[in-house]
């Protein structure tokens, strides 16, 4: 197994820059990309936002591609490919003729992360809110979060392996989090991660709902703070293990030191008032690498500048760090909140302050929160060499994620990085219990209130049952991970939410089936209802959603992260699917294992998806 990740390239695209060099110079001239709407066709061009600079068609020119299939290329995926495309190059995957290396492609995997997706595109197609049109135009609009990655890699070309993360705001995150246990458990040498989310009415108008917008242009950490404003963009990193960057003769542009993912297991959009799942994620990654707190120089807060979000935030790191917390800032003041892209952007930010050695601003903060230091502004500068960076994206649901990415240092020779490459016999995991459509019939009214019963969907309902009777029948108390396999997520609430904006416009829309529309919505009220403080994430890739959340679950066993997981995958397009499982190193006393999950053939990183049902 591998021990040390690098970064080896980046791109990246936003409302301060089309690539890095142009957003490097935003940073450090403290240029902001938040203005009036100019591309989004909503009716609130009032609120300021974080566009790329660019309409669908210069997209589509700057990406070289055509019509697909006649059908409208999504936005979400022309801004990824531009990101995508120079985290390629700059990593130095291309042949002697300057084009990407077909043959390097086909041995890497792309884990993207998105919540948005095709949306746009699906909303061009909306006329009729009648729930048979609406699911024909729904499977017809090919928006799911896992089509958008499959657009996405079919501009650049054919990847080992693709997967797609939808954790709302931490998406991208955890798309690198997964890549790197990818490279770590010696199934891959090389991946490529990241996210892009493009702006929507239907994402608009859902945080509009939750009157977290600010009209004016947004200030985290500011006193007088009242919302965030919503942007959009895309990153992409290209990670490797060490001795693969240096047999390449690439010299690594950072190392992700560690990360960590916990969940705040307290509401579905809010934050606890104590930070406890920020606090987790921050204090497992800090666990993973063997760093004190002492060790972080800069800190690239979450900051959505929203009245909840902040102080929870601060309150976690201050419970971390104490009285001397380092310098941070929210770059959200320069972006917007690009919401599934953001941990991907914001790493990218983070690799350009150590690569640069400078503090990017906290634009727009004149006031700090009481009893907390002022974030960075203008002037300041490192009162030290910045050689560990800690970089935060929360989500909804509670789903928090915590990134390390370190300056670079080869401290071995190549020959002694590649004398590691012995491959530790894997553990064998075991499935205890199962559960599928059809097995049982849950009985709703145990495992939840007759509350949460009117305010769920059928589908949510269900599985949230569904999910705690296998982890009863388990022997387990409490599994130390969740994780969901989706195609559509709660399509019953995104259905309603979308027909809510052809009936009633953009004005008068409430927020319950927003909130639940988000794909990770199971595996938080899993989390929330069980006080579960675990690892927490949602894979969202078609078919190969439920092999590939299996496969998160095995790898983080093998790595010693978890003990015990589990999995479940849930649908209701284009048919219903419900089904759970739990995954374990260990066979508590008394419990017959249903049986021994393994990896096909570990050697060609091939995996048998029979093994997984």
């Amino acid at each position: 197994m591998t021990d040390k990740v690098v970064v080896t390239g980046v791109g990246v695209v936003s409302a301060i820059g089309i690539g890095k060099a142009e957003t490097l110079q935003s940073l450090l001239n403290a240029k902001t990309g938040i203005g009036q709407v100019r591309y989004l066709h909503t009716e609130h061009n009032d609120m300021p936002v974080g566009e790329v600079k660019l309409s669908n068609e210069e997209l589509m020119a700057r990406v070289e591609v055509a019509e697909d299939e006649g059908k409208q290329q999504s936005r979400n995926a022309m801004i990824a490919r531009l990101a995508l495309r120079e985290a390629l190059v700059d990593a130095g995957l291309t042949d002697e003729k300057g084009e990407l290396d077909k043959t390097m492609l086909h041995e890497m995997p792309l884990i993207s992360g998105t919540t948005v997706a095709g949306m746009d595109r699906a909303e061009s197609i909306f006329n009729d809110p009648t729930q048979e049109v609406m699911r024909e135009q729904m499977l017809e609009s090919r928006s799911d979060c896992g089509t958008n990655t499959e657009e996405i890699a079919r501009g650049i070309g054919h990847f080992a392996m693709l997967d797609t993360i939808s954790t709302a705001c931490s998406s991208a995150a955890n798309a690198i989090a997964y890549g790197a246990n990818l490279i770590k458990t010696g199934l891959y040498q090389r991946v490529v991660v990241g996210g892009s989310e493009s702006l929507s009415k239907f994402h608009f108008n859902g945080f509009n709902t939750l009157m977290i917008l600010d009209r004016e242009q947004c200030r985290p950490f500011d006193e007088t703070r009242a919302g965030l404003n919503l942007g959009e963009g895309a990153a992409y990193l290209v990670i490797e293990s060490e001795a693969s960057a240096l047999n390449r003769g690439r010299k690594p542009l950072a190392t992700l030191s560690c990360y960590g993912n916990a969940c705040d297991a307290f509401h579905q959009t809010a934050s606890s008032t104590d930070g406890e799942g920020a606090f987790l994620a921050m204090s497992k990654a800090l666990d993973m690498g063997g760093l004190k707190p002492a060790d972080i120089d800069y800190i690239n807060a979450h900051g959505t500048g929203t009245p909840n979000n902040d102080p929870s935030e601060l309150y976690a790191l201050k419970r971390l760090f104490g009285e001397s917390i380092p310098p941070y800032s929210s770059t959200k003041s320069f972006t917007g909140h690009t919401t599934s892209a953001s941990g991907s952007i914001e790493a990218v930010f983070c690799i350009l302050a150590i690569e640069h050695q400078f503090l990017p601003i906290n634009l727009n903060c004149e006031k700090a929160i009481e009893g907390y230091p002022h974030p960075v502004t203008k002037g300041d500068k490192p009162g030290r060499e910045l050689r560990n960076v800690l970089c935060n994206a929360f989500g909804f649901g509670g789903n928090d994620t915590s990134l390390v990415l370190s300056k670079y240092q080869q401290g071995k020779s190549i020959s002694e990085i590649e004398e590691k490459k012995d491959i530790h016999p894997f553990k064998p995991v075991y499935v205890l219990a199962s559960e599928r459509l059809g097995d049982i019939d849950p009985d709703f009214k145990q495992y939840m209130t007759p509350g949460e019963a009117r305010r769920l969907g059928r589908l949510l309902k269900r599985d949230l049952a569904l999910s705690a009777d296998v982890v009863k029948r388990s022997g387990i108390d409490k599994p130390d991970a969740i994780i969901t396999a989706t195609t559509w997520g709660s399509y019953e609430s995104s259905e309603q939410f979308l027909s809510d904006l052809i009936v009633y416009g953009e004005q008068m829309l409430k927020p319950t089936h927003f909130i639940q529309s988000t794909h990770n919505t199971l595996a938080a009220l899993v989390a929330i209802s069980t006080k579960n403080h675990g690892y927490n994430c949602t894979h969202s890739q078609g078919k190969a959603s439920l092999e590939l959340s299996v496969l998160d679950a095995w790898m983080q066993l093998q790595l010693g992260e978890i003990k015990t997981a589990l999995v479940s995958h849930h649908d209701a397009l284009p048919e219903m699917v419900n089904s759970a499982m739990v995954l374990s190193t260990e066979i508590p006393e008394g419990v017959t294992p249903v049986s021994e999950l393994t990896p096909h053939n570990s050697q060609d990183s091939t995996w048998d998806s029979r093994l997984f049902h």
